[in-house]
């Protein structure tokens, strides 16, 4: 399923998979395949797809061309870089989108749904017996406010507490599992010289991951879904007390954070310089495949016993048919087979950063990382998806981006910090 420590040689399972597919050609454009209609072509399907790093463009490569081998149709691929998607998706979507779309599961892909951008896929989940094959948990995060489901999951990227195995077996330390734990941890890795916690977030958007989880661990998921949500006040003392925890972290974290991409923050942790990174799974992405095995993580610690650390940030991602697509029944089809479980395990082969959603999956073969992760999402009580995937677009970039870079150079500013993103939050959600 994924580059785990391989097998008996000659040939292994990424190999036998990649067999399997075939080779495919991948286009690096822009999501604008759009530009031509050609309706009526049944020979062609086109997607739009944010997987733009090396690893999730072979990976979907992979995938479509076992699709395009069994089915005739031709799939004209439109990749992008992510952040440059998510900025342009809304329009692209009112303009002449690909028939199929890359996306997110949760708030965002809600959004579109309320505003006819994307097609119901009950059909797609109805043929291919989905609704036995994913938990209730994803089954909900893939539907629209009318309860049908608007896209088929294929991955997930967990986020965790990540460091190398090798670091804690050298000082002798052990996962914590309480706040107090935790802060210990951060001091001594401080006097051994170690920067406690890698970060970078001059890209704005890796600071909401803080954010979520010291909300989600003082306030618990129904406060932090509904405050994303627009129904609890930004200014209020639980919100004050997730930017009063986060104060008391920050002279663990590495300094300058603004000045700092998140790569360069992971490379810290890949060079050993730094002890530990709360991260999604994607920081596989900047390890070699030998680096990766000495790669451990531990769920974001506890920080009030009532409510726990049994919630796990896990971004659901999937793919969408567009409003009207072009080829819709060749476009309902790929859809499905991108949910199945034989797509899974050629994508989640390739991309160390992607664990797969259908249950049938055959975990006996993951990464003890991989592994321990997937058990922290099964003994979970519920699932977040991330700040940008739980709440409105505008609100996220306009909005909580430049207020949680505000914070990160004015952490003593809490109370007019919050006044402000209340007073903006009220504006974007009229309550």
């Amino acid at each position: 399923m994924r580059h785990r420590p391989a097998g008996p040689p000659p040939l292994g399972r990424r190999a036998l998979l990649r067999g399997l597919a075939g080779a495919a050609t991948l286009a690096a454009a822009g999501p604008a395949g759009c530009g031509t209609d050609r309706r009526g072509d049944p020979g062609l399907v086109t997607m739009g797809s944010n997987r733009a790093n090396p690893a999730q463009r072979e990976a979907v490569a992979e995938s479509l061309a076992l699709w395009e081998a069994d089915s005739g149709v031709r799939v004209e691929l439109n990749t992008i870089d992510s952040t440059s998607f998510q900025e342009s998706l809304n329009n692209y979507l009112q303009g002449t989108p690909d028939d199929v779309v890359a996306w997110f599961a949760g708030y965002r892909m809600r959004y579109l749904a309320e505003r006819g951008l994307i097609s119901d896929a009950t059909a797609v989940w109805e043929e291919r017996g989905f609704h036995d094959v994913f938990t209730d948990q994803v089954r909900d995060l893939c539907s629209g406010p009318d309860g049908r489901p608007y896209m088929v999951p294929d991955s997930t990227s967990p986020w965790a507490v990540f460091y190398r195995r090798s670091v804690f077996e050298e000082h002798g330390y052990e996962e914590p599992s309480t706040k107090e734990e935790f802060i210990g941890l951060c001091e001594r890795m401080r006097d051994d010289g170690l920067v406690p916690l890698a970060y970078g977030v001059r890209e704005g958007w890796p600071a909401m991951g803080t954010f979520d989880h010291l909300n989600l661990r003082l306030n618990g998921p129904e406060f932090h879904l509904a405050l994303l949500n627009g129904d609890h006040p930004w200014d209020g003392p639980e919100v004050k007390a997730v930017f009063g925890a986060w104060k008391e972290l920050l002279p663990f974290h590495q300094g300058s954070p603004l000045g700092r991409g998140i790569n360069e923050a992971q490379t810290s942790l890949v060079r050993g310089e730094a002890g530990m990174m709360l991260c999604g799974l994607f920081l596989t992405h900047v390890f070699s495949e030998e680096e990766r095995a000495d790669l451990d993580c531990f769920a974001f610690p506890e920080f009030d016993p009532e409510i726990g650390a049994d919630v796990v940030e896990t971004p659901i991602d999937g793919f969408m048919l567009s409003g009207d697509p072009r080829n819709p029944g060749a476009a309902m089809d790929l859809v499905g087979h991108l949910g199945t479980l034989r797509a899974q395990e050629i994508y989640t082969a390739i991309d160390p950063q992607a664990l797969p959603t259908h249950q049938e999956a055959d975990l006996s073969e993951l990464s003890a990382l991989d592994a321990k992760i997937m058990d922290m999402i099964a003994g979970a009580r519920a699932l977040t998806q991330y700040m940008d995937r739980d709440t409105r677009p505008d609100f996220a970039s306009v909005v909580m981006i430049p207020a949680l870079q505000r914070f990160l150079r004015r952490p003593d500013d809490i109370d007019d910090l919050t006044a402000s993103i209340q007073r903006q939050k009220a504006s974007i959600f009229g309550r």
